[in-house]
């Protein structure tokens, strides 16, 4: 369901920002329906260093969001069937994003436990979203869905609504655990670290949302029907 999601994020995600033609999704193609590169660690690497080749990396933003189960003390996971399984950890997703040279990073990762970056990635220049902290889990992972929660509340319905990203962030938080609270789910806890210096780029792309709302795609988690 992974790729489900993030193939669609990934459409949202070009029109909340203004970015079309400017985006890369990573995932297992389904069908028709075929990304720019399957989601592995190494395809991860590879994209950003194409992505900071031709960007400026003083003024534009880098907007990363990954899907993935999560581990705790451990970090991101990544299975495919071709390739085994890996895990990227804190300490190397940062690696991947500093070593590039990426300045201005709006970074947005949906996982159990993802709360668990934010001391990596941190920075002033630097906002990052997570869908839990980094002793929760989060929900909605179930193979047969279209969304998680996280990304259904925050890119398939916060984001489709004209809003800055920090009222979308909020807003998705609040829906997320009105969610769990009917499900009898213990809270994930989304986080959010906004940096210090991030006014002036967030204000920027903040200004180049769609006005109009769009309608959310798919279906929500299997879980909410329960």
């Amino acid at each position: 369901m992974f790729g489900r999601e993030a193939r669609e994020a990934g459409r949202v995600l070009a029109s909340r920002f203004d970015a079309d033609g400017r985006t890369l999704v990573l995932a297992n193609d389904e069908g028709s329906d075929r990304a720019d590169a399957p989601a592995t660690p190494e395809s991860l690497a590879s994209a950003l260093g194409s992505v900071a080749a031709v960007m400026n990396r003083d003024e534009d933003v880098l907007v990363l969001y990954t899907t993935s189960h999560g581990s705790p003390h451990a970090g991101l996971n990544y299975r495919d069937s071709a390739r085994g399984a890996a895990v990227i950890a804190p300490s190397q997703l940062a690696a991947m994003l500093d070593r590039p040279g990426f300045k201005n990073r709006l970074i947005i990762l949906q996982a159990c436990f993802s709360g668990q970056f934010i001391g990596a990635l941190s920075g002033p220049r630097t906002v990052v979203a997570t869908a839990s902290s980094s002793m929760k889990s989060s929900f909605g992972c179930s193979a047969g869905n279209d969304w998680t929660f996280f990304g259904y509340a925050l890119i398939n319905q916060a984001m489709r609504q004209p809003d800055t990203f920090v009222r979308q962030f909020r807003r998705a938080f609040v829906t997320i655990l009105g969610w769990e609270q009917r499900s009898g789910f213990e809270s994930s806890s989304p986080q959010i670290s906004v940096g210090s210096d991030t006014g002036g780029w967030l204000a920027a792309l903040d200004a180049r949302e769609p006005k109009i709302p769009s309608a959310p795609v798919g279906r929500p988690p299997s879980e909410l029907a329960q």
